[in-house]
């Protein structure tokens, strides 16, 4: 089992945090699947701006199973120490720190992977943030900068020596962004160097992939990312081929729409019904992207301005597709 501080996590798998995804009900419903670790989207550094309605949206935890993890991010690391102070004292159980995304509204703020280019900075914020409180405090990262500057073996290192108590780390660097495939040459030799728990992230989308990963190079679990998106159940799946060895069936359409019904009812709940049924739209789609002939059924669905709507709509489409003609199983 693997240890982060004094939580023991019920499996291998972990949900990677998105910013505009893994927000409350999304999390919930992939720790229900066997998520052993759910993180929340990332929440800036800097606590003046957390009085908007998206920011007070990202740190609800209410009624979410322990351990309740938060991400942070930022550059400056007196800011990044009082944010972790803060989200601890407001129930943060974990402090997780983002040095892995690529995007560039973060990284043009110099946060993100864009940190991984400066190490006495890196060094700088670790020490602060796992000096600032006394929960486990993990990090994730890019394999570097660009192919050029593969660093995240001494980003590792220095990561450790400074408290650090897992790492997620994400096969590409910061310059390839989502693009070509992910490799985990980087991320073998880093768990060869560390003693603390490390998941390997990037491009695992199936239960085998999961394996061979860990296998090839010896994570301790996997982080699972995009591939989550409209399929929570895929961390029941990878957790069984890893127990097993057996593949798991693909959940039947009445199954699909069960979950796809619960978790449209949680958005608009959480979110209420303005914003719950703009949020929903683009979780019915990536529910629905492995479906046939969905075009014309989603253009429909984004029309539709009520939450009650969104539901009959959801309960139409699955009533009337035809198992083996329109919905993929």
């Amino acid at each position: 089992m693997i240890q982060i501080g004094s939580y023991t996590l019920p499996s291998r798998t972990v949900l990677a945090p998105m910013a505009g995804v893994t927000d409350l009900p999304f999390r919930q419903l992939c720790k229900r699947f066997g998520a052993g670790l759910v993180v929340s989207e990332m929440i800036t550094s800097d606590s003046r701006l957390w009085n908007s309605r998206k920011s007070q949206w990202r740190m609800n935890h209410q009624g979410e199973q322990e351990p309740r993890a938060v991400q942070i991010a930022g550059s400056d690391p007196e800011m990044m120490a009082e944010a972790a102070r803060l989200n601890a004292e407001k129930g943060a159980q974990i402090i997780d720190i983002n040095m892995g995304c690529p995007a560039k509204k973060v990284c043009k703020k110099a946060a993100g992977s864009a940190l991984l280019a400066d190490e006495a900075l890196v060094k700088n914020i670790l020490q602060a943030v796992t000096q600032a409180v006394d929960i486990p405090v993990t990090l994730k990262i890019r394999t570097g900068s660009s192919p050029e500057q593969r660093n995240g073996l001494t980003i590792a290192k220095l990561a450790e020596d400074c408290g650090i108590q897992a790492l997620s780390v994400h096969g590409r660097t910061r310059s390839c962004k989502f693009r070509g495939n992910a490799e985990y040459d980087t991320i073998a030799e880093i768990k060869q160097a560390i003693r603390i728990p490390l998941f390997a992230n990037g491009d695992i989308t199936t239960p085998q992939k999961a394996k061979t990963v860990i296998e090839y190079t010896g994570a301790d679990g996997v982080m699972i990312g995009r591939a989550a998106q409209g399929k929570p159940w895929i961390f029941q799946q990878i957790n069984a081929f890893l127990a097993t060895g057996k593949l798991l069936a693909e959940p039947e359409s009445e199954q699909i729409k069960s979950v796809l019904l619960e978790h449209l009812a949680a958005l608009h709940s959480f979110y209420g019904d303005f914003m719950g049924v703009q949020i929903a739209r683009k979780h019915v789609g990536w529910y629905l992207k492995e479906h046939n002939n969905t075009e014309p059924f989603r253009k429909q669905f984004n029309s539709l301005v009520d939450a009650q709507h969104q539901i009959e709509a959801i309960e139409h489409y699955f009533e009337t597709a035809q198992h083996t003609e329109e919905i993929a199983a």
